[in-house]
């Protein structure tokens, strides 16, 4: 098994492509911490690893967040040993029947149709390219009275010095210039 590794915009992430599925149709999975991996037997896995602050599956690839303190040096090899491990035990990533949280609001009339306008120009533009950085963005809400497009960004994009920049001039220009409605982007807490 070769693993492929890619830097990315946040220096503290590399994301690692083992050339087989990682979260598939059940993800993203976004582990902020140890106690949050439950679900996986590779994250809790790569939780083991001295450095590792955050784990990110993607459909085909794991993005980990290090410590600032730590060095890549130190920890990428065992990173890169915690996913070969995994995968030659066969093992699945993701419990059986585990999904990706999404707690949807629902919208209705106009705001339905604005709300739905959003969300595709968030799948089809900015989440393919989100992904090619080792992370991943998602819709969270919109209020109709402001505006305001609150989004969450997760894996590499999660605490990246470049992730403001990427919401205000990339993705809040787009919604603006699309969206005539939404006035502005800011990250969800």
């Amino acid at each position: 098994m070769f693993i492929q590794t890619e830097a990315t915009p946040n220096p503290d992430t590399i994301k690692f492509l083992p050339g087989q599925p990682v979260a598939g149709n059940q993800g993203p999975f976004d582990f902020p911490d140890a106690a949050s991996a439950r679900i996986s037997l590779l994250a809790r896995a790569l939780f083991q690893v001295e450095g590792v602050d955050r784990v990110f599956l993607g459909s085909d690839f794991v993005s980990i967040n290090k410590a600032q303190d730590k060095d890549w040096r130190y920890v990428k090899p065992m990173v890169l040993a915690a996913i070969m491990d995994h995968y030659m035990s066969g093992l699945p990533v993701v419990e059986e029947g585990a999904a990706s949280q999404s707690d949807d609001i629902e919208y209705e009339g106009e705001t339905a149709e604005i709300v739905n306008e959003i969300k595709e120009l968030i799948e089809t533009r900015v989440r393919p390219a989100v992904a090619q950085d080792g992370g991943d963005i998602t819709f969270q809400r919109f209020d109709p009275e402001t505006g305001i497009v609150h989004l969450s960004m997760r894996g590499a994009c999660a605490g990246c010095p470049s992730s403001t920049m990427t919401l205000k001039q990339g993705i809040e220009n787009m919604l603006r210039t699309y969206v005539p409605e939404v006035t502005a982007v800011e990250a969800a807490l």
